[in-house]
């Protein structure tokens, strides 16, 4: 066999030239979408708190109001709004949450809309810059049902 065809071969199997596996990072990058204002830099930085963690973003800059529409057409009441929108693997995500709940949203695949960290709680991925101090609110998670109803999905 041909070098070029073994590491071919490997790669599909998920394994690294040097007979390492590769991570699931490297294997395949999860695909979110997400629907932003372009002045917002609490997304921005949570859009880099994805990529940090294996997701590969596409970002939307919309306005207030498009993203409004946007999170009603997806079935997201307004009452868990935050500043921005996501969509991964027919999941709605919903403000600050962080990447490693998204990561098992998408392993247990729940009957659910999605996942909502409702308002901008200070702590959160994308709110917990320097000019937070170090500060951190209790918040919680959201699994968002069909019906509209909610349940902790994880509290921090």
């Amino acid at each position: 066999m041909h070098r070029r065809s073994l590491i071919q071969s490997l790669a599909m199997l998920g394994v690294a030239a040097v007979g390492f596996p590769l991570t699931a990072q490297a294997q395949a990058r999860l695909q979110i979408e997400v629907w932003k204002t372009p002045t917002c830099g609490c997304c921005k930085d949570w859009v880099a708190h994805l990529q940090a963690n294996g997701f590969e973003v596409k970002v939307n800059d919309v306005s207030e109001s498009e993203k409004a529409l946007k999170r009603r057409n997806l079935g997201l009441n307004e009452k868990y709004g935050s500043c921005h929108t996501a969509v991964t693997q027919g999941y709605v995500v919903e403000g600050h949450v962080p990447a490693k709940d998204i990561q098992r949203l998408l392993r247990e695949k729940p009957r659910a809309v999605g996942l909502a960290a409702p308002g901008m709680p200070i702590g959160s991925p994308g709110m917990d810059g320097p000019a937070y101090g170090g500060h951190k609110d209790a918040y919680a998670v959201l699994l968002v049902q069909r019906d509209a109803g909610a349940m902790v999905y994880q509290a921090y």
